[in-house]
């Protein structure tokens, strides 16, 4: 059965163009890795409809979800992506409505319309009409299903019907690894003692690091030189 195309809905929602799979370092093996290669198997699933992901502040559930958005759109599917942190103060049941018509609706930070009984309602009639419908709703929030504080049982239930994934945060090498490897995508080469030396000095929210990351990156083409250690303590005002 052909679905139809549902109108975009105008939030001022843009991925990020670099939130992709292949940008999501993991070690082979890790919690992390095992979380990923569930959630790729899970969009190529033909059976499968929920999808739950947990994990603190930092360990990258944002830029999964935007990946998996972007992964829906080159399989020439629709996706939608919506950061909750920013849409609670919308009226849920206006928000919501034709997200169901999405082949992937991607909920971020589940754990902020926990508690509130208009979104909750909301979002279960969204689910149930998602999965009659054999669309995908992926989840994410800062704790696993049974532990978020949902007070509509139907919803509790329904979130627990899926696959549920942690996503743990990163330990230092990971960062490390992480940061070479974003840098190296980008053409800039990035020694193990810059590395480390950015990692020791700067915040420790991954996130944050991507972005001093790109401010170097900027600093780097503009005054055509090479990420030394004197060059980053200059950039950065250390």
């Amino acid at each position: 059965m052909e679905h139809s195309q549902p109108q975009q809905l105008s939030l001022g929602v843009a991925l990020a163009d670099d939130a992709t799979f292949e940008n999501f370092y993991t070690q082979e093996g890790s919690a992390a890795a095992q979380a990923v290669h569930a959630l790729q198997h899970f969009m190529q699933s033909p059976t499968e409809h929920g999808f739950f992901l947990w994990g603190a502040s930092g360990s990258g559930l944002s830029h999964l979800l935007q990946a998996s958005c972007h992964l829906a759109n080159q399989q020439q599917l629709s996706a939608q992506y919506l950061p909750l942190s920013e849409l609670v103060g919308f009226a849920p049941d206006a928000l919501l409505e034709g997200m169901d018509g999405f082949d992937l609706l991607c909920l971020d930070g589940l754990q902020h319309i926990a508690g509130k009984a208009d979104w909750e309602q909301a979002l279960f009639n969204c689910f149930n009409r998602s999965k009659d419908s054999g669309r995908k709703i992926l989840f994410s929030a800062n704790a696993n299903p049974t532990e978020l504080n949902i007070n509509l049982p139907d919803l509790a239930s329904r979130l627990s019907w899926g696959l549920s994934f942690q996503v743990p945060l990163m330990g230092d090498a990971e960062k490390q690894q992480a940061l070479t490897l974003r840098a190296k995508a980008r053409g800039l080469e990035l020694s193990d003692e810059v590395a480390q030396f950015i990692l020791h000095r700067a915040p420790r929210h991954i996130a944050e690091l991507f972005e001093i990351l790109d401010r170097l990156d900027n600093a780097s083409l503009a005054e055509q030189r090479k990420l030394t250690i004197p060059f980053v303590k200059q950039v950065l005002g250390l």
